[in-house]
């Protein structure tokens, strides 16, 4: 039997609601897509979905920052366009009404940075690492192509615009309002140029994709992960104390962090070297190593779609550097 269009489309945004409630009800409810969690005085997480990029949450599937100051206020990435960062600058506003003064980029993926423009167009610096910059205008052109069929008109006005006087080295030390603000690059990771905002006195770690909690991190083709697992490792020995507010998932702890994080890129090293330096088939090691990836691992979210591929580029990687 044929169903109707009208009851074919609500079935789909029954659906849609179901696999990714708070999206669905934000978007019926005009809130933007992003909960909001204070996790210091005057520092605030804003949590986006764990699912993927939709219409609904403006691709705001990722975490993001503000920081709130005598002098104005901080955000923490800028998200995916101009319609998405138009719903970020709304939850800045339901926590303050001090303006948005600077945007710090911890990253080039899409939801890092696309939303520059909207930002700078009312008045705030946008900020990031050379390196970072330079890995986000070698990706724009792509980011905005594979956008544009999912957000469509929520796209509109986007302009990949980064910072204009990109900070030099690994390290960049800035205050507002009286507020420390640290950025740092501790290795490439989920893409070249990932960054990490500490905040000293509050001791909170905005990590940007070098760490997800709660769904399984995807290793994609641009992604290191050798690096990467020794840049997760040096923030654990630099920032020893320090609630983290991850790229993805739930603001916790490096107990949650090493959980959900470091110990998942341990075990792809460790169980993918031997194969490499073995000369073991590629199809066998991802097929040997998926069916015995621990349980651990299992129960992230979107495991079953990412743990294949990342095994697969994990291999690839190891078998193409000398720097394994």
């Amino acid at each position: 039997m044929r169903l109707p269009a009208s009851l074919f489309a609500l079935l789909l945004f029954l659906c849609g609601a179901l696999a990714h409630p708070h999206s669905a009800l934000a978007a019926q409810s005009g809130q933007p897509p992003v909960r909001i969690e204070k996790v210091a005085t005057d520092v605030y997480a804003l949590i986006g979905s764990t699912g993927p990029r939709s219409y609904d949450n403006y691709g705001l599937n990722a975490n993001f920052g503000l920081i709130v100051t005598p002098a104005g206020s901080v955000l923490i990435d800028s998200g995916t366009g101009a319609g998405a960062a138009a719903q970020l600058a709304r939850a800045a506003r339901s926590v303050t009404s001090q303006p948005i003064r600077w945007v710090i980029n911890t990253g080039s993926q899409d939801h890092r940075w696309l939303g520059n423009g909207y930002f700078a167009a009312h008045g705030a610096r946008v900020i990031a690492l050379a390196r970072t910059v330079a890995t986000q205008q070698a990706q724009a052109g792509s980011e905005l192509a594979s956008l544009k069929p999912l957000l469509k008109d929520r796209l509109a006005g986007t302009r990949p615009l980064s910072a204009a006087h990109p900070l030099p080295g690994d390290l960049a030390r800035l205050e507002l309002g009286g507020v420390k603000i640290e950025l740092h690059y501790l290795g490439d990771a989920h893409f070249p140029g990932d960054a990490v905002v500490w905040l000293p006195k509050q001791r909170v770690l905005f990590s940007g994709d070098l760490i997800f909690t709660d769904r399984m991190l995807g290793i994609l083709p641009m992604s290191k992960t050798v690096s990467w697992d020794r840049a997760f490792h040096r923030a654990e020995r630099q920032f020893p104390e320090a609630t983290i507010v991850p790229g993805h998932g739930s603001v916790g702890d490096w107990a949650l962090a090493r959980r959900d994080t470091g110990d998942y890129l341990d075990w792809l090293l460790k169980e993918i070297r031997p194969a490499v330096a073995r000369w073991d088939d590629l199809g066998d090691t991802v097929n040997r190593l998926d069916r015995s990836t621990p349980q651990a691992f299992r129960r992230l979210e979107h495991a079953d779609t990412l743990n294949r591929t990342n095994i697969n580029r994990t291999y690839l990687q190891l078998q193409q550097s000398a720097e394994q």
